[in-house]
């Protein structure tokens, strides 16, 4: 039976833009197969489910074929099946619609603007149910 490091197919699916990135993640504990967090140089094979937590999503691909090579977006359907939940896409759903209230690191302080929205959009909210 063929088998690939996990870092090298994560690259080559496009999942990850550099191997150096999909390996940083694996040493993260961000890529799971089969539930069971995994060193970048952990082999997997065809029928294995991967994990891969990008927050606030946790993405769930199935090894359809190998490859040690990185491929054109068009051919990645035919070496993975994306079995992500629907709730996943939910919760990226929610978190696009509410993003206001999350900022991104290094954006500096909420201006006065940014305050009164938040404020606005959590008036609504009754937090002790």
């Amino acid at each position: 039976m063929e088998t690939v490091r996990i870092d090298k197919w994560l690259w080559a699916v496009r999942v990850y833009k550099t191997r150096t990135i999909a390996a940083e993640a694996c040493k993260k504990g961000r890529v799971y197969v089969d539930n069971n967090s995994v060193k970048p140089a952990r082999m997997i094979k065809i029928g294995d489910v991967v994990q891969v937590k990008k927050p606030p999503v946790t993405y769930s691909f199935k090894v359809k074929d190998i490859s040690q090579k990185r491929m054109g977006a068009k051919l990645v359907p035919d070496f993975m099946e994306n079995v992500t939940p629907a709730e996943e896409y939910e919760i990226l759903e929610m978190n696009k619609i509410s993003g206001f209230v999350d900022r991104q690191r290094g954006t500096g302080r909420p201006t006065k603007k940014d305050r009164r929205d938040m404020e606005q959009f959590t008036e609504n909210l009754d937090f002790d149910e």
